[in-house]
């Protein structure tokens, strides 16, 4: 089967047109432009889980490198990578989509960079930027999502959402960015942050 490539603002349906799916791998990956700022770039996966309403219910709904699990085990970070060195996925979470308690209605894919503020960086200086969905079972890509160089100023990008729709899983190609970085993204889907 072929991979789906998709571009920004596109959507491609996941269960429907794969039967019987029901773990799927997400993996983001990035590379950092040569960067002399002397201080570690560390890209961070972060992964919402929302409601109908768009919004997280609580701390719980918000997994990441210090909450690895969420939606009652459905949904789970594998870890932080400090560096972001190598080829392939950086970072993956593993969805048992079929586990997804029924209030959650969409799974939005985000990274952000730790302290882009205090150590003045952005995205203009990472390339290479992608998300993918993997079926876990055969190991085959079933969707990837390159999200190409459109960002200067943003320290925090939404990449992909997978989401509810008539009963089957969908895949959403987003590439938003946000200035403000983390606690941006927190603020937008209800998880209040100091």
């Amino acid at each position: 089967m072929a991979v789906i490539s998709l571009a920004k603002g596109q959507k491609v349906d996941l269960t429907k047109t794969n039967p019987g799916l029901s773990n799927v791998i997400v993996g983001l990956g990035w590379d950092v432009n040569k960067y002399d700022g002397g201080k570690d770039f560390d890209l961070d996966a972060s992964v919402f889980l929302l409601d109908e309403s768009g919004k997280v219910k609580g701390g719980e709904d918000f997994v990441f490198y210090n909450n690895t699990t969420g939606a009652n085990g459905a949904v789970v970070h594998t870890g932080d990578n400090l560096t972001g060195d190598g080829d392939g996925d950086d970072e993956q979470v593993k969805v048992s989509i079929k586990e997804v308690p029924n209030h959650i209605q969409k799974i939005a894919f985000t990274v952000t960079i730790h302290e882009a503020e205090t150590r003045n960086q952005n995205f203009g200086m990472v390339s290479n930027a992608f998300i993918r969905v993997v079926d876990a079972d055969s190991n085959a890509e079933l969707v990837r999502f390159d999200l190409g160089e459109d960002f200067s100023i943003e320290t925090a990008v939404v990449v992909g959402e997978l989401y509810r729709h008539n009963g089957e899983w969908k895949f959403s190609a987003v590439g938003s960015g946000y200035q403000g970085g983390l606690a941006a993204l927190c603020n937008d889907f209800g998880l209040q942050v100091g």
